[in-house]
């Protein structure tokens, strides 16, 4: 099938836009490698510090006689979706002896949920923390003694954050490890439901602790299309998982068996081998167009946008929203599920999942189909599916055609011929929007302004009854620089709320979303931000808006908005409390949304 034009053309740009710091990257990856593996240059005394705690290993790593492989984990049980790898180590190891290696856990990484900190003071260390998370899987690999690598991380910045990291030793291969999503519990709308019933005082929060933990219920990832289940799909799209791996459940004996496949897969990619594959040659240019189509037709996180920019950048590749916007107008949105519909990834998985998705999305040229990736030579393999035989772990080919049209369909006969995603520009500046579940309705909303310097403030105004007409709420100062820019999720009930009384509603913000934001249209990531003196520091209440998801536009129509100065505001209270004092060299240096808010160069 021939390359469809525009991913030619977006492709080519990211390529011909990267040129110089891509290969600056790769010089430096190229000169690690030249220095052979890194542990017989260790000193004897480092070397036992290293060992000493491996028996019956030790003999094995002292004469250098087999590969090694690090673990990087970000184990915790706090976390349904990372509670289950507090087993992984252990099977890891003994899956590396038998093939002949040694393995030893490298270090691990902090992991938070930003389901837990949702409208609380926590959230504004959320961002922040897959640089964290970078800088701590950097910590791990620094002993420099491994061969290759595996990465245990499922959530909403530890994937991106764990990228990251393992670009920096882009000359070693690097396999991520999933854990999978918990078995479906309480559907995901009826769910949905009893918060906005809470938010409007309709049941008690006794009834509403009982529907969360109907939802959230066992081992594994959140089973609604956030980003934590963003992160997995494009780790199949992106060629870093396994084929298939991404949402088997814990705890089956498939799940145990991809993980030993994987760690041993991770082994024989180093370069003691006859295969090596170092994840700088995964992660190029055609990888990341194709984690951006993959965004787009599966209507994935928001929050992507901003990750796929930090990504790309850590191995000098360079992504623009732009290249977002062209790709989406191409590709069609092929998944419904939740917020963009009823199903959740269990279903998605159940009804053909990511294998079938890749296939079609391969047959209409709109994936490069010649990535190296963990598990061989092109996308293609990506298309099979694993399964258990007599003989262990093992692949067919994948289904044919969707288990399910009401959440998979084919390319010629998609949900939408456009993206899930779009970017929004006019003369409040660049955002996005994610329209995949936002009815076409409420796609055009024009309407007064309600400004609000804080998301508890746009509470107490709902609460108090102020808001009873059309409504654009902006919720500014809300930016990375500002506060580290929280996802404002905990707005979503009582926009519903609004929205269902037949109001036209709409937020605006600097701020982030949740990666499970759906039915309410939002422009997000606005820049520059507010505390940059931002257009959006210049809106006023009343100031008449228009978001217009289907032209691409955000504009404020009152005359003279634009002209008044910008807005200041006291942000003292960002500044202590639940350890964001310990972020303040973040918050200072950040940069901005579009170019991935990260506190790294290129």
């Amino acid at each position: 099938m021939t390359l469809h034009s525009t991913l030619a053309a977006v492709t080519e740009r990211i390529i011909l836009r990267s040129e110089a710091s891509r290969a600056a990257y790769l010089d430096r990856m190229r000169a690690a490698q030249g220095k052979g593996p890194a542990r017989a240059h260790l000193s004897c005394s480092g070397q036992a510090h290293a060992y000493a705690a491996t028996g019956a290993d030790q003999q094995a790593l002292a004469e250098a006689s087999t590969g090694h492989l690090g673990i990087v984990t970000a184990y915790n049980d706090m976390l349904s979706a990372h509670q289950p790898f507090e087993t992984y180590p252990a099977l890891i190891r003994d899956a590396v002896r038998k093939a002949g290696g040694t393995a030893q856990v490298a270090g691990g990484v902090p992991a938070m949920c930003d389901g837990v900190t949702q409208g609380e003071a926590g959230m504004e260390l959320s961002l922040f923390s897959r640089d964290t998370i970078a800088m701590a899987a950097g910590v791990a690999l620094s002993h420099n003694v491994f061969d290759a690598a595996v990465f245990l991380g499922v959530c909403d910045k530890i994937v991106p954050g764990l990228v990251i990291g393992a670009q920096a030793f882009g000359h070693i291969p690097a396999v991520f490890l999933p854990a999978g999503p918990m078995t479906s519990g309480l559907a995901n709308d009826e769910k949905a439901h009893i918060r906005q019933k809470f938010a409007a005082g309709e049941v008690t929060r006794e009834e509403l602790l009982k529907a969360e933990m109907a939802a959230y219920h066992g081992p594994g990832t959140c089973t609604f299309y956030g980003t934590a289940n963003t992160n997995q799909m494009l780790m199949e799209f992106m060629g870093l998982h396994l084929p298939g791996s991404s949402f088997v459940n814990p705890g089956t004996p498939l799940r145990e068996a991809l993980t030993v496949e994987g760690a041993k897969r991770a082994l024989s990619l180093s370069a003691l081998g006859n295969n090596y594959t170092p994840v700088c040659e995964v992660l190029d240019e055609k990888a990341y167009a194709n984690g951006i189509v993959g965004l787009m037709a599966t209507g994935g996180s928001t929050n992507l946008l901003i990750h796929l920019i930090a990504m790309a950048r850590a191995g000098g590749i360079l992504l623009d929203w732009q290249d977002f916007a062209d790709l989406s107008e191409s590709v069609p949105l092929l998944a419904k599920v939740y917020p963009n519909g009823l199903a959740d990834v269990n279903h998605f998985h159940a009804a053909g999942g990511l294998g079938y998705m890749i296939g079609e999305l391969l047959k209409a040229g709109l994936l490069h189909p010649d990535t190296r990736t963990v598990a061989g030579e092109g996308l293609e393999h990506y298309t099979q599916e694993p399964f258990l035989s007599g003989d262990g772990l093992t692949y067919r080919q994948g289904p044919g055609q969707s288990l399910n049209d009401a959440v998979l369909r084919p390319a010629e006969a998609p949900f939408q011929m456009t993206g899930g995603l779009k970017r929004l520009t006019g003369n409040l500046g660049t955002s996005v929007i994610k329209v995949s579940a936002v009815a076409k309705e409420h796609q055009l909303v024009e309407a007064p302004a309600r400004v609000f310097h804080d998301q508890e403030e746009a509470k107490a105004a709902f609460k108090a009854g102020e808001l009873t007409s059309d409504v654009i709420v902006v919720v500014r100062f809300q930016g990375p620089k500002a506060n580290g820019m929280p996802e404002l999720h905990s707005l979503t009930p009582f926009l519903g709320i609004l929205q269902g009384r037949g109001q036209k509603v709409a937020l605006v913000t600097d701020g982030r979303m949740s990666g499970a934001s759906g039915k309410i249209p939002a422009a997000i990531h606005v820049v520059p931000e507010a505390l940059d003196g931002g257009p959006i520091a210049r809106i006023r209440d009343g100031d008449v808006l228009r978001l217009d998801a289907a032209r691409g536009t955000l504009e404020v129509l009152t005359e003279g908005a634009m002209e008044r100065e910008p807005a200041t505001a006291d942000l003292s209270a960002y500044q202590h409390g639940t350890g964001r004092e310990l972020f303040s060299l973040f918050r200072r240096s950040v940069a901005s949304a579009d170019e991935g808010a990260s506190v790294f160069g290129v």
